[in-house]
């Protein structure tokens, strides 16, 4: 059985930008919900003070995750004027494709922390 792959993008909100943030998200998540069933979840987290925000994303396999990226870079140059990002974290094992991209992303700044190596556990997801 494959691992499940669990991607985290940690943002920075931009000053006076965060009801624009919220909608933004709000629009980014229904399309995926609509759009990308191997998706099984795309949340996102805010901090108090509304400055920073996680979005989490978990994928069945490498191959989920895969199909979620494509089409993603459209949607992050909107995004980028409510955030910037600070740092990407992987749980579980990419593809070589998209390990090279995030790869290339980290080149520009972003931290990224990588986990490949499952011990193991579960995900217990309610199916509709």
């Amino acid at each position: 059985m494959p691992n499940p792959i669990i991607f985290i993008s940690n943002q920075r909100i931009k000053k006076g930008k965060l009801e624009d943030y919220k909608k933004n998200y709000l629009q980014v998540a229904n399309m995926t919900e609509a759009t990308k069933p191997k998706t099984a979840a795309h949340l996102a987290y805010l901090n108090e003070e509304g400055t920073k925000a996680s979005i989490v994303h978990i994928f069945s396999d490498a191959e989920s995750m895969e199909v979620h990226m494509k089409g993603v870079d459209e949607l992050a140059k909107k995004a980028y004027q409510f955030m910037e990002i600070e740092s990407f974290e992987i749980y579980g094992r990419p593809s070589d494709k998209i390990l090279a991209g995030m790869m290339q992303i980290a080149g520009s700044g972003v931290t990224l922390d990588i986990k490949p190596q499952s011990v193991g556990g579960y995900i217990r997801l309610k199916s509709r």
